[in-house]
């Protein structure tokens, strides 16, 4: 349309926006947790591995992303790049440590006669959730989301597995009906 000759800053202008948005766009998608494209594989990997696997082999190809990050930034002596490495290993680190943790809370025995209203996952057993006013853990099925240190009642109840929060009241397991209560 010839406006490279006609108005020659606006269409730089316009060249460059595209350009980095395209850069932008390729850095986003590459597989490395905790970019776009490392959630997009840790929830392709979600349903067949489970989330404590998926966050564990999104991590591990973050930490190879991280890698060649670093590698790159030496190359090209940007302390930006460096910047930008230091963020994501940060990240890759905690997805690591949170993914343990996962697989901890998935061996746990779990509580019957209660189910996640989301996923219908019975809670696990054991003092896992922390009270927000005195930061000690308890039980809060046991204790019907009071705490028992404090007494501050916690109304909504947050699943460990998927993450939702609902009403303790919502957690009943609905009875089975081949063999009814006694």
């Amino acid at each position: 349309m010839g406006w490279d000759e006609s108005v020659h800053d606006a269409f730089q202008l316009l060249n460059n926006i595209c350009l980095i948005n395209l850069v932008l766009l390729i850095f986003n998608m590459m597989p490395v947790y905790p970019l776009d494209g490392g959630q997009i594989l840790r929830s392709l990997l979600w349903f067949p591995f489970g989330r404590a696997n998926s966050l564990l082999a999104a991590s591990i190809i973050g930490f190879i992303g991280v890698a060649g990050l670093a590698g790159l930034a030496i190359w090209a002596q940007s302390i930006w790049l460096g910047i930008m490495t230091a963020f994501i290993l940060m990240n890759c680190w905690g997805g690591l440590k949170q993914a343990r943790a996962l697989a901890r809370i998935a061996k746990l025995p779990r509580r019957g006669g209660f189910e996640c209203p989301s996923c219908k996952t019975a809670p696990p057993l054991g003092e896992l959730w922390r009270c927000g006013k005195c930061g000690r853990a308890f039980d809060t099925f046991l204790t019907q989301g009071n705490c028992p240190h404090c007494g501050t009642q916690f109304n909504v109840t947050q699943c460990l597995d998927c993450g939702t929060s609902r009403p303790i009241s919502e957690w009943s397991a609905p009875q089975n009906r081949f063999n009814p209560p006694l």
